[in-house]
């Protein structure tokens, strides 16, 4: 499906009751809409709201920008995004787009990691489509808060993995 001001392909899966409270799950960087496992959701069902995941841009089966330059991550984390291809404004507009699209006007968001960074950019830019927020995993942005330790950082240092044995290797280093 199409959504949000950017047009971009967003791949998604609507669980339960299309009348039960939608709860929006957003996933963290790199990560497939499969994150979210199916017990998970299926208990969320059973709770009486709906889950919605779908794969973030350049995750899954959404659209991917692959021709895009590769940013540099550690002057983004000293605050220089200008060589960022989007932003997570960018990322909450997918969000938004994809609530736009299923014909929501809010949600309850839960955001894992990169994802409950979107999510609390929805809740900053677009506050009227958040009927609540948790944030999982996340920081506020604040670089005095929730720092990284310099030995996880290192784990992600380096060229981007270009096949399976490396992504896996990456993820277990």
């Amino acid at each position: 499906m199409n959504v949000g001001p950017a047009g971009i392909e967003v791949v998604y899966e609507r669980l339960g009751d299309p009348q039960a409270p939608p709860v929006l799950l957003v996933m963290g960087i790199g990560a497939q809409l499969i994150g979210w496992p199916d017990g998970f959701c299926a208990e969320l069902v059973a709770r009486g709201v709906q889950p919605i995941r779908f794969d973030n841009r350049d995750s899954g089966l959404s659209s991917h920008f692959s021709d895009a330059p590769k940013p540099d991550f550690m002057a983004a984390l000293a605050g220089d995004t200008s060589s960022a291809s989007y932003t997570l404004s960018d990322m909450a507009a997918d969000s938004v787009g994809l609530l736009d699209a299923l014909g929501l006007d809010s949600a309850h968001l839960v955001g894992a990691s990169l994802g409950g960074a979107i999510a609390q950019t929805v809740a900053i830019e677009h506050p009227g489509r958040v009927r609540s927020l948790t944030s999982v995993m996340s920081t506020t942005g604040d670089p005095s808060v929730g720092r990284a330790s310099p030995e996880v950082l290192s784990a992600f240092a380096g060229p981007s993995p270009t096949n399976r044995e490396e992504a896996v290797e990456r993820m277990v280093r």
